[in-house]
C-alpha cells in the first residue's frame, strides 16, 4: 500500500522537546554572557522559537530585540548572533545533554508584528460591530 504524501509534515515530539531545551538554554546563555559584539551590547534578546531539523543537527532560532520593532533592528540582531554562533554553540554544548550540539541559524522573528496586526484588526470598530451578538 502506498503512503500518502504529507503536505506539511509536523515536527516530531523529539524535535519539539529538543527545540524547547535549546530555547531555554540559549535564553539563559544570552541573559548572563557578556558578548563582545558591539551590535549585541545592551540589547535584551527574546528567543521566540527554536525549530530543529529531523536529525537534530540544525536549529533555526527565531529572535527579536526587546523594544525594537523595526525590521532593520531585528535583522541587525540576527546577523550579529550569526557572527557569534560558534561561541554560542560552544556554550550551548556545555548546557544541554544531547549527542550533537546543533548548528545554530538565527532568523529575525516577525511573528510579533503579525500578532499586533491581528489585534489591530480585531479592535477595528467595523469588526467589533460584526462580532457583537444581536
Amino acid at each position: 500500500m502506498a503512503r500518502k504524501p504529507a503536505a506539511a509534515k509536523m515536527p516530531s515530539q523529539r524535535q519539539l522537546r529538543a527545540g524547547e531545551i535549546i530555547r531555554h538554554a540559549l535564553a539563559d546563555i544570552l541573559s548572563r554572557e557578556d558578548l563582545r559584539d558591539p551590535d549585541l551590547t545592551g540589547i535584551i534578546i527574546t528567543v521566540g522559537e527554536v525549530r530543529c531539523s529531523p536529525d537534530l543537527r540544525r536549529a533555526n532560532i527565531f529572535v527579536t530585540p526587546l523594544g525594537d520593532d523595526t525590521d532593520e533592528g531585528r535583522q541587525k540582531l540576527a546577523d550579529a548572533l550569526t557572527r557569534a554562533a560558534p561561541f554560542l554553540r560552544g556554550r550551548l554544548s556545555r548546557e544541554i545533554d544531547m549527542r550533537f550540539t546543533p548548528e545554530l541559524r538565527f532568523i529575525a522573528d516577525k511573528s510579533y508584528d503579525e500578532a499586533t496586526h491581528i489585534d489591530r484588526l480585531l479592535a477595528d470598530p467595523r469588526v467589533k460591530r460584526d462580532l457583537q451578538q444581536d
